[in-house]
């Protein structure tokens, strides 16, 4: 797969420099809203308001908000911020065009149509609520509590989530942040070292940053991405595994081009080369390890002849790789990962990610592996109650033990979707979707539907018409960060050649809700009020809970807006091996359960003759589906045109720029077209796309069919067996140029 390429060549033609794409091409829209006038500066209308945490993406930085008149016209980080500081991102800036997007959701509408094809009829609070609170009680006074399931995500869904977990009790709960995002690597970790990891590696301080698949450079969450590259300006060397020339790999110094599904393999050959000459940390092992023999008797059949067979890459690059992280160990970063729902053997690979860190000997030391010492502010929620597990489906009661040993918080969708389409082991009636698309976040979207179908009553809480939004029976609007309290964000400073800090900010609303937009804890309260939970109602307004949650960090509102929206205090030194630290390389309750207990190799499906493998990620300028419809960022990245190797474009006779759509390995096709990106930088057995693109719901009158929806291909099932978590790059496509379907050469 080797090709001479230099990286300035490549860059010119790659265009990966997506991200600086200057807001100031952007198309102005008529967003309904009376505008403020333009004055000069500094008129009397003006204002800076402090307290915004942006949730364009999940990293939430810390923002300010320039106001004039009452209407925000301006997003800026906070100068006070020592984790974004003053920088935020293309996303970040364009929060602004959410907030007055003419396609919001404005005012609770009811479905007098069909679920998938709606007609909505405008209703009032008070019969939204009404029917959503009858309808769930309904549901659980037939069929118990676990009649209901529920799609939570984001800052807003945790109280609601909470409150169908703990006060209904339902157990049919999966948010698409564990259970296709970062569960399978924090079940993983916490098999190995105790604690889920985070993302927190000291890239500042490290000597080698070790990437499997990171997106970093076009997932661009700032203070994370500030610290890679001041990493890299402090001359850190990079190594990344990935099947295309992403842009870290534009940055490696070792690019490893791997075939898909194959990084445990490569893993397993670089900590077998380091044991077997004596090349690990050998104090750290001895003092911090359990199982290391049996370890190293379970891996010690995988040479770097053998890996380099399994992943198509040199044995030679192996080598390299391991003596470049043996040279500087223990100061080197394994970076966890973030989405890491690849193939369907995820668990194992990222248990090999926490195991060659802890061969290396680089946790808790500066430059590796490093949890940082935040401050402590105590959450508040609904209260725990013991509902008992009779009807959790993790849970085979004819066996007497759990499905999947080792399954993020809520249980696996798999198992929800398959309950709630078959009606077994029990009936589940009603769905709550608060703040998820599950139409474009879980794979073969038309289980999805025949999961709506199957329901009584579907209540979707949300900001924008998403694909799922069309599934509502009840469709509720919700106010959006910028007008709303309720996320606090808590952390350290990450410059560690500075004394060493620690901050505490609470989100803020910036402007006033407009129309008849509500916040997740006064929908929540009005819902369980009319489901029979009023007394166990914990607060009554969304600002009694931030400032009861600021009260355990003697803070409040009040004080975070005297200081400037952001607390700062003293921190601690993050580094030092706890006593008690352990890395359990070796770990005999997987095996009891039935799993391998240490990191082990499984192959997954190739390809069938004349596809290629789909593989998708992130986009510099968008956050997958949850930007596709901001006019400022549609305009900077319209589409998703689809990678594919240069020598297989030109066996196939397509060029640069055609227009193509697909079909995958079991027939379905896509329901758009997009453009073709031809690059040396992808492997010829893989094509790749960004996600989110392609939305079905002609409520988005900027992103509808924009794009393709690589989700809606992903039709092929593969479940990780530790975890229940969905494998997510296991379909296969070929391409479809002027209706002529394309085989992809072997």
């Amino acid at each position: 797969m080797a090709f001479n390429l230099t990286r300035r060549k490549f860059l010119q033609t790659a265009s990966l420099a997506a991200a600086s794409v200057p807001l100031s091409k952007v198309v102005s829209a008529n967003t309904g809203v009376t505008k403020a006038p333009l004055d000069p500066k500094g008129t009397a209308g003006d204002k800076t308001v402090v307290g915004g945490i942006c949730e364009m993406c999940f990293w939430r930085c810390q923002l300010v908000g320039k106001v004039r008149d009452g209407r925000l016209m301006k997003l800026e980080g906070n100068p006070k911020s020592i984790d974004n500081g003053i920088k935020i991102c293309a996303r970040g800036n364009a929060g602004v065009k959410l907030l007055y997007d003419v396609d919001r959701l404005k005012y609770p509408m009811k479905n007098v149509g069909k679920r998938g094809a709606p007609k909505w009829k405008r209703i009032s609070w008070k019969e939204a609520l009404d029917e959503c609170g009858s309808k769930l009680k309904s549901t659980v006074d037939n069929y118990g509590a676990q009649g209901i399931c529920v799609f939570p995500h984001g800052a807003s869904a945790k109280y609601p989530m909470h409150y169908f977990e703990r006060a209904v009790g339902t157990h049919n709960v999966s948010e698409a942040s564990f259970f296709q995002c970062r569960g399978i690597r924090d079940t993983a970790y916490v098999a190995t070292i105790g604690k889920a990891p985070g993302e927190k590696v000291d890239m500042p301080n490290t000597k080698v940053l070790f990437f499997i698949g990171d997106h970093l450079g076009e997932n661009v969450h700032v203070s994370h991405i500030k610290q890679y590259i001041q990493g890299l300006q402090n001359g850190a060397k990079l190594i990344v595994a990935d099947p295309r020339f992403s842009a870290s790999a534009a940055k490696a110094d070792i690019w490893v081009q791997i075939k898909p599904g194959t990084d445990t393999a490569y893993m397993l050959a670089i900590m077998n080369y380091l044991v077997k000459n004596n090349k690990y940390n050998k104090a750290f092992v001895e003092d911090h390890t359990e199982g290391f023999e049996e370890f190293a008797e379970a891996i010690k059949g995988w040479s770097l002849e053998k890996a380099a067979k399994e992943c198509d890459i040199p044995a030679a690059q192996i080598k390299e790789v391991a003596e470049m992280l043996a040279a500087n160990a223990p100061h080197v970063a394994i970076h966890p990962g973030r989405h890491v729902s690849w193939h369907g053997n995820d668990f194992q690979r990222e248990r090999a990610l926490a195991c060659l860190t802890g061969i290396l000997g680089a946790y808790y030391v500066k430059g590796g592996w490093v949890p940082p010492k935040g401050p402590k502010v105590k959450g508040v929620s609904w209260a725990k109650e013991d509902h008992g597990h009779k009807y959790n489906l993790n849970f085979n009661h004819e066996e007497d033990e759990k499905i999947y040993s080792n399954p993020p918080p809520g249980t696996p969708t798999e198992l929800i979707r398959d309950c709630a389409i078959s009606g077994k082991p029990y009936p589940i009636k009603s769905c709550v979707v608060w703040g998820q698309n599950p139409m474009q976040t879980i794979p073969n979207q038309q289980k999805m539907k025949d999961l709506f179908n199957a329901m009584d009553f579907v209540m979707c809480v949300d900001v924008m018409p998403t694909d799922v939004t069309a599934w509502a029976d009840i469709l509720l609007p919700e106010a959006s960060y910028l007008e709303r309290y309720d996320y606090i964000k808590k952390g350290t400073q990450w410059d560690l050649s500075k004394e060493h800090q620690q901050y505490i900010a609470a989100r803020m609303p910036l402007v006033p809700a407009m129309f008849e937009r509500k916040d997740q804890v006064y929908i929540t309260n009005e819902i369980a009020k009319r489901m029979g939970h009023a007394e166990k109602i914990p607060v009554r307004t969304i600002e009694e809970m931030v400032d009861k949650s600021l009260a355990s960090a003697n803070l409040s509102i009040e004080k975070l807006k005297a200081e400037d929206g952001i607390h700062i205090q003293p921190g601690k030194d993050p580094y030092g091996i706890p006593e008690d630290f352990s890395v359990i390389l070796y770990n005999d309750d997987l095996e009891d359960s039935g799993h391998p207990p240490a990191p082990t190799y499984k192959p997954v499906p190739g390809n069938p003759k004349g596809f290629a493998r789909l593989l998708y990620g992130r986009a510099p300028v968008h956050t997958f589906n949850r930007s596709q419809n901001n006019v400022w960022l549609n305009n900077a990245m319209p589409d998703n045109p689809v990678w594919v190797n240069d020598e297989v474009a030109a066996k196939l006779g397509i060029i640069d720029g055609d227009t193509v759509g697909f079909v995958n390995s079991e027939g379905v096709k896509s329901r758009t077209t997009t453009t073709v990106k031809v690059t040396p930088g992808i492997r010829k057995d893989c094509v790749y796309m960004y996600h989110g693109y392609g939305s079905a719901n002609p409520l988005l009158t900027t992103g509808v069919g924009t794009g393709v929806d690589d989700q809606s291909l992903i039709t092929k099932l593969a479940v990780d067996p530790e975890t229940g978590c969905h494998g997510m790059r296991n379909n296969f496509v070929k391409l479809i140029k002027d209706g002529k379907v394309l085989d992809i050469p072997a």
